[in-house]
């Protein structure tokens, strides 16, 4: 085996992809190779448990982050890799397709999972069908390659034995024909999504985009953040697509979730499970997400939710109170 090679996006996701490659490599007997853009990262990842390091050359201010891929395809040429896991993000799964193109191999895009069976292959699984269902593929060509889900693996620990220590430089220069003119940094709440200990989840329960207000309500007296599935982004166009949760979009764990008017999909659970505390509001009581809750609440959310709000302002003004009271 040449190795597995790591390439994340962001320091987080590679740690996240150094922990399944890392267990894949256990398997196979070969080693992990991460890519890093500065030595304070490449030290990082060498100490959470990658036998080697390539450091990327300095991004010139007009090249895009997408330039890399000349700089992927043309070491994988010369090192001949088994396996490159890529973080499966928007720009993850543009850079993964293209470098499997100039690679001429297959790319498993949205992978939630990877194993090695008894022939030593790479099962590489993916949600299909909108989450109905689980597709297993094994890529056939050389070098296979998945771009996995970002927050499906925990990300790695520090190395109990780190072995022999590699940085190597990569000497090959980033290049696209496309020219940064400007750069403008866009506000996202995908982090804060992420991060977050209580999240208000809307679906298509919902009648017009408007009604997302009682939702940012609900989550701002409980100090947390909304959330949408992923119909109430891609389909309706109410929320920017950054803020949908599911195995194609954020996957998250937070201490509390709510979903107000949210079916259940399995794409939309994948991506909850972890959560401490599940709550489903829905009026349909067959919904399939009163399954996967920890408590259900049947009836309209327009009658819930600002029952729910008032009764919480209520509490906090008696605790309020109380602690003035005890002053």
């Amino acid at each position: 085996m040449a190795g597995i090679w790591i390439f994340g996006e962001d320091y987080q996701q590679s740690l996240e992809l150094l922990n399944i490659g890392r267990s894949l490599a256990q398997e196979l007997d070969t080693h992990v190779v991460s890519f890093a853009l500065n030595r304070i990262m490449a030290q990082d990842y060498l100490d959470h448990g990658s036998d080697e390091v390539m450091l990327l050359p300095a991004l010139p201010k007009n090249q895009p982050f997408e330039a890399y891929v000349s700089v992927l395809a043309e070491q994988a040429r010369q090192d001949d890799p088994d396996l490159i896991l890529i973080t499966g993000t928007k720009r993850g799964n543009e850079i993964g397709a293209r470098v499997a193109a100039r690679l001429n191999t297959g790319l498993c895009t949205g992978c939630i999972g990877l194993q090695v069976n008894d022939n030593r292959e790479i099962l590489m699984k993916k949600m299909v069908y909108g989450g109905l269902g689980v597709q297993t593929v094994v890529c056939s060509s050389r070098p296979a390659m998945a771009a996995v889900v970002a927050g499906i693996f925990e990300p790695a620990e520090l190395a109990a034995d780190k072995g022999k220590q590699i940085i190597r430089k990569v000497n090959n220069i980033p290049y696209s024909q496309v020219r940064v003119v400007k750069r403008v940094i866009e506000e996202s709440d995908e982090v804060a999504i992420r991060d977050a200990k209580v999240v208000v989840c809307v679906g298509r329960g919902l009648e017009k985009q408007k009604d997302i207000e009682l939702a940012q309500e609900l989550a701002r007296i409980l100090g947390g953040t909304v959330a949408c599935s992923r119909p109430v982004a891609i389909d309706l166009k109410w929320m920017p697509e950054n803020q949908f949760v599911g195995i194609s979009g954020i996957q998250i764990k937070p201490d509390l979730y709510i979903g107000l008017g949210v079916s259940g999909q399995p794409q939309h659970l994948c991506g909850i499970c972890d959560s401490k505390v599940i709550v489903a509001i829905n009026r349909a009581a067959d919904a399939p997400f009163f399954e996967a809750a920890d408590y259900g609440i049947v009836g309209d959310l327009y009658d819930v939710v600002p029952a729910l709000i008032n009764e919480i302002k209520a509490r906090s003004s008696l605790s309020e109170v109380s602690a003035t009271g005890n002053n």
